[in-house]
């Protein structure tokens, strides 16, 4: 299941990222490929402009003839000869016309560097003059904007043209067409052409490294993508594998004591002894007890992780909490022959005066939730009471310490138990663990108290972390465990308040 939620992520993340790179590729190479155009024909409008400023145009002059007079023979009186006789001839501009040999040099010098070829048409469309060894089969089409056209050269004998062979069968040029007017009168077409594969060129190129690039990228984020889809799925797996873990435990305390619940009550129906059916209803009372902590241990948690329910900070004055907890757990201690002390550092609480303890400040004063600090403390003082033998001793301690450049309280729960094995340590706060092999004794095997479900100490973590607190154990084999909770003081922490209050300003500064 997750290697195919893992495979999706990694195809989505590739395809993804293949599409945006083709869109990419797509417009850079069209960016390039128009740039390249313009180009070209911005050179060759400059093209047109430098010939149009440099041809040569001369005007035709016409002869006009004059009509002939007959000579007039103007005789005087006297008869002597003719006084004169006139003629003359005259000139008269009729057009202009362009001085190829002057405008033009010769066909080999025409063709520059860059392949630019010219070629001049009459106002009629006919060819003049051209760069080209041969003529071209294209219309002529007046396009002063440039324009991409296909044609191929028209043979002009039987041997190939050596300036031809560069050139294949049917190419493509592109062309401007401009042309060259005197007034009212056209004096010719200009068309100056670039060969197209000067486009087309760089533009196969340019298509051939950015598909090797798209697709080297393309196989970089598929290898990327299957990590890091790996590194979001690790995560969601591990949280899985709890979430089945708990599951199962779950299922499991809950499947036993229901089972025993259920033989019980078919024992009592099918007995009618009353003593016997009060016996079995013990035991029925007592499952329920364990089943109700079970429910409430698994609600609690399941609140803690949704974040559904938030803390109720007061200003709690801890060594009083504790006197409390301790006052409540010494019956369970009293009936299993436990010696249970509380030892704050602040020995004023020896319990001679505990009305005027009452009413005088607290030099131990936190912000924080008393019913859960009151659940922490209980889960901790009652396991420990749980796997100490009878006359062993369970101390609580309360100082203060300073814990990472802060000032923090500091509580001990040290029992003279059964310990705990080092390599159970690492696990003694998840869900449902026990450590069963070292943490039973002959003295707990007999015991009537029933064994907790594993969730003690999963839920005085929690506490501790909504807290911002820290929980450490340490254990030996035969000699006991201490566990230790560091809370920090009510001035370095401030902790969400349920009416917006910051809990800084609860009972001190």
């Amino acid at each position: 299941m997750f290697q195919a939620t893992r495979r999706r992520l990694a195809l989505w993340y590739t395809g993804v990222t293949a599409v945006l790179l083709l869109l990419f590729a797509t417009g850079f190479y069209l960016y390039v490929r128009s740039t390249l155009v313009e180009r070209i024909d911005d050179t060759l409008n400059h093209v047109v402009e430098v010939i149009q400023r440099s041809l040569v145009v001369e005007p035709i002059v016409e002869p006009v003839v004059e009509p002939v007079v007959e000579p007039v023979e103007l005789r005087s009186q006297s008869g002597g000869q003719p006084s004169g006789q006139f003629d003359g001839q005259s000139g008269r501009q009729s057009a202009w016309r362009v001085n190829l040999d002057a405008s033009f040099p010769s066909n080999a010098a025409a063709v520059e560097d860059d392949h630019i070829d010219l070629e001049w048409f009459n106002a009629a469309g006919n060819l003049l003059w051209s760069t080209f060894s041969a003529p071209l089969n294209i219309p002529l089409h007046p396009n002063s904007d440039g324009e991409t056209v296909y044609g191929r050269f028209t043979p002009t004998g039987d041997e190939p043209d050596p300036l031809l062979l560069p050139y294949p069968s049917t190419f493509a040029l592109r062309q401007v067409t401009q042309q060259v007017q005197i007034g009212d009168q056209v004096l010719g077409y200009l068309r100056v052409s670039h060969p197209w594969f000067e486009v087309t060129k760089p533009s196969r190129q340019l298509i051939r490294d950015l598909s090797l690039g798209v697709l080297l990228v393309i196989g970089a984020v598929a290898a990327i993508g299957w990590l890091l889809s790996g590194l979001a799925i690790a995560p969601v797996r591990d949280s899985y594998q709890r979430l089945k873990q708990f599951t199962a435990d779950a299922s499991h305390e809950l499947r036993n004591p229901i089972a025993v619940i259920q033989t019980n009550v078919q024992v009592a129906l099918a007995d009618p002894d009353p003593s016997l059916q009060q016996d079995q209803l013990r035991v029925i009372e007592r499952l329920t007890r364990r089943l109700g902590r079970l429910v409430d241990d698994l609600l609690f948690l399941a609140r803690q992780d949704s974040g559904i329910t938030g803390l109720q900070v007061n200003g709690i004055a801890l060594d009083r909490l504790l006197q409390d907890v301790v006052e409540e757990q010494q019956a369970l201690a009293a009936d299993k022959g436990v010696t249970l002390l509380f030892q704050p550092a602040d020995a004023r609480l020896d319990g001679s005066d505990k009305a005027l303890d009452t009413l005088l400040p607290s030099p131990y004063t936190i912000a924080a939730d008393a019913d859960q600090l009151m659940r922490l403390f209980t889960n901790l003082i009652s396991n420990g009471i749980q796997y100490t033998a009878s006359s062993g001793k369970v101390v609580v301690s309360l100082q203060r310490t300073k814990l990472a450049g802060g000032s923090y309280l500091q509580v001990q729960v040290q029992d003279t138990g059964v310990g705990i094995a080092a390599e159970a340590l690492p696990h003694i706060f998840d869900r449902f663990y026990r450590a069963d092999p070292a943490r039973t004794s002959p003295a707990t095997q007999h015991s009537e108290r029933p064994v907790g479900s594993g969730l003690g100490l999963a839920i005085a973590k929690v506490i501790v972390e909504n807290h911002h607190g820290q929980i450490q154990v340490a254990s030996t084999l035969n000699q006991g465990t201490t566990f230790t909770v560091w809370l920090p003081c009510q001035k370095n922490v401030a902790l969400a308040h349920p009416n917006g209050s910051s809990a800084s300003n609860l009972h001190g500064k």
